[in-house]
């Protein structure tokens, strides 16, 4: 089981989260303001952080943003949990660095699923590199290169390079991204998935040929792009 820390200002909140959790064998840590949480994040080197967005003396954003910044703490898993359930602020959380998004009030059944999944994916072994022409992609560790150099990508973009070659020379629409990497179930303006298929791309520089452009429809990871792939 992991060390587990959660950042949460409600009382209530953070009964339930130290029982729930500390009954699936978590040893768990609460603290309630953003000053306190990046504090015991350096001392205690939890596995996960459970972040409130809505903290008394900062952001939850700014926390993470810190967390993300030090090199002593940018590994940790952080969950963000919070009330802010738009678009906008999902994907905020994200690109931050935020390796999942849960809305209140949630299913503390749907939370302790997704605190599973979470941690899963760091203890997975490391030795499933996955190599594919220049790039090379190590899923464990959240990292990826190009023809031996290290790309610095948010943890959204390597959710998306990952979900993209995991399901390569299958087209995914927009709206399939959008539900399966963001947690978005809605008819929206998709210039989300586009702009961040573009950041992609860029960092990926030769690689970013294997993404290509389905028009009208979405993304498809391939090793041979149309002509008019990147477009």
């Amino acid at each position: 089981m992991a060390r587990i820390l959660v950042i949460e200002d409600e009382a209530d909140l953070r009964e339930v989260l130290q029982y729930n959790l500390t009954k699936e064998g978590h040893r768990v840590t609460l603290v309630s303001t953003g000053a306190e949480g990046l504090r015991a994040t350096r001392e205690l080197q939890p596995e996960l952080v459970l972040l409130d967005l809505m903290l008394p003396d900062m952001s939850g954003t700014a926390v993470c943003k810190t967390l993300k910044k030090d090199p002593v703490t940018r590994d940790v898993r952080v969950i963000m949990v919070t009330a802010k359930g738009e678009e906008i602020d999902r994907v905020v959380g994200f690109e931050l660095g935020a390796d999942d998004y849960v809305v209140k009030p949630f299913s503390v059944r749907e939370l302790l699923l997704r605190i599973g999944a979470v941690l899963r994916r760091k203890d997975t072994p490391s030795s499933d590199l996955i190599e594919f022409g220049d790039l090379r992609i190590d899923p464990a560790a959240h990292r990826a290169w190009v023809g031996g150099v290290e790309l610095a990508l948010t943890t959204l973009e390597f959710k998306l390079l990952l979900t993209l070659y995991e399901r390569k020379n299958r087209v995914q629409t927009r709206s399939v991204l959008l539900s399966d990497i963001w947690g978005i179930e809605a008819d929206i303006t998709t210039r989300t998935v586009d702009t961040h298929v573009k950041r992609l791309r860029e960092k990926l520089k030769g690689a970013g040929r294997y993404i290509e452009t389905v028009r009208g429809v979405g993304y498809r990871f391939t090793e041979s792009p149309t002509e008019d792939g990147d477009a």
